[in-house]
């Protein structure tokens, strides 16, 4: 294709993307509505959960990027075969992870749910059983989106919205449902998207298989699961030490404005999706693409807009997503803080994205080393925290997230312009060595 042609196909898929992300984050957010009916402490329960389930989302992160750098580059049947085998032997070793993890919180549960106060055990695991889906699903993910099904990948995200708020409508507003049963719910729509991408992906994990060279492999899967759990740590982790910190009965209020702010991180990511597989195919054929430099764009357009809407009427998405509960409306001095203090994570996360396709992996420790200081400043500030006036500790750990989020960029701004960044050539079996250029 030509290159006007080439950016008319990235438009129309992100086109595609962007509305099928726009339905599915809109179910996702819709289901804060009957959700925020069930008391003020089992809320702040559920938004905890669901930001220890991004957490736990870290390791196939990085699977569903390298099988979609995999499949966009497995063109003859040998690289076919060799994804098939390799693809089995990820879903074995993610259940083996989870199993150790089971194990885990198991032995740990008197802790887990008296340090996160949480009242209800089953709401641990049923958020444990999530865990395992949560591991396959990014994987066979990776699949369609390194064979460019857009088309799917969209349709899944509207479904997974769709069931989780319809689930949440009959368990939490007709039966009078918590946490626990929330969670129940996002369990119900994992097991349908799960089962109907399993179906669309049989061809790349169901054919015969060929020995993969595991050394060559991980020297991909390493670097590329450390590169984007640095951008997931910092996106998530907050909720979970605030839920540590503060009494149960008003961490809702923190996470209700937290939901607006990554909001803007979720949204944006239809445009990473479409961007990384095209960018692997090019550095695979040694052709040049703007598409990078294009996600960019409209990524820093979109959320600037979004900041500004934010911040002269910041009560209006709270008025809105909690309609029913104007008790939360109060935390609407908190969004414009969440909005642009997410707004460099967002802009860090195309950048991050776009080494790791090109693999210029020399980034990774200083990205790590980045939230591992993010992760720390919210360790020692802890005292200060609780020790200020409520409103005022909430806006000190979102200001935590503002400056880190920069200091992430930042690393990843001067690893993408710097032309003398050492190279990692594509290790993934067919691949090929290209040039890798910069954005």
């Amino acid at each position: 294709m030509s290159s006007t042609e080439h950016r008319f196909a990235f438009f129309r898929q992100s086109g595609w993307m962007g509305l099928a992300t726009g339905l599915g984050g809109l179910f996702m957010s819709l289901v804060h509505m009957p959700a925020a009916r069930m008391p003020p402490a089992e809320y702040g329960v559920l938004l905890m959960f669901l930001q220890v389930l991004n957490l736990m989302l870290i390791p196939a992160m990085g699977l569903q990027t390298v099988v979609a750098q995999q499949t966009a580059a497995a063109i003859t049947r040998e690289q076919q075969a060799e994804l098939s085998h390799t693809v089995r032997v990820l879903f074995m070793a993610m259940l083996l992870l989870w199993a150790c993890a089971a194990v885990a919180t198991f032995i740990g549960r008197g802790w887990l749910l008296t340090t996160l106060k949480v009242g209800n055990p089953a709401a641990l695991w049923i958020t444990l059983v999530i865990g395992l889906a949560s591991l396959w699903y990014p994987i066979l993910l990776g699949i369609l989106q390194g064979q460019q099904n857009f088309l799917w990948l969209g349709w899944l995200q509207i479904i997974n919205g769709f069931v989780r708020f319809s689930g949440v409508i009959v368990i939490v507003w007709w039966l009078g449902g918590y946490a626990a049963g929330a969670l129940a719910a996002a369990l119900f729509a994992y097991g349908v998207v799960l089962t109907t991408a399993a179906w669309l992906g049989k061809n790349a994990w169901m054919g015969a298989g060929r020995p993969v060279e595991w050394h060559k492999w991980l020297r991909r899967v390493v670097p590329l699961t450390l590169g984007l759990a640095a951008s997931q740590f910092m996106m998530a982790a907050d909720q979970i030490v605030v839920q540590r910190l503060f009494d149960r009965e008003v961490t809702a209020r923190y996470g209700a404005a937290g939901m607006i702010g990554r909001a803007l991180v979720f949204f944006t990511g239809a445009l990473v999706a479409v961007m990384f597989p095209k960018i692997v195919r090019s550095v695979a054929k040694s052709e040049k693409t703007d598409v990078a430099a294009i996600a960019l764009a409209t990524t820093a357009i979109v959320g600037t807009l979004a900041g500004v809407v934010c911040t002269i009427a910041p009560a209006l998405p709270l008025k809105i997503l909690y309609y029913f509960q104007p008790e939360y409306w109060s935390s609407s001095q908190l969004v414009p803080w969440f909005v642009w203090c997410m707004l460099p994570l967002t802009l860090a996360n195309v950048l991050i994205n776009n080494l790791l396709a090109r693999g210029r992996f020399v980034c990774v420790p200083w990205l790590l080393l980045v939230a591992a200081g993010y992760g720390a400043a919210l360790v020692l500030r802890a005292d200060k925290f609780t020790q200020a006036e409520i409103f005022t500790a909430f806006k000190m750990v979102i200001q935590t997230i503002g400056m880190f989020s920069c200091l992430l960029l930042a690393v990843a701004a001067f690893f993408t312009w710097y032309r003398r960044t050492p190279i990692v050539q594509p290790t993934v079996p067919g691949a090929g060595s290209p040039p890798t250029p910069p954005i």
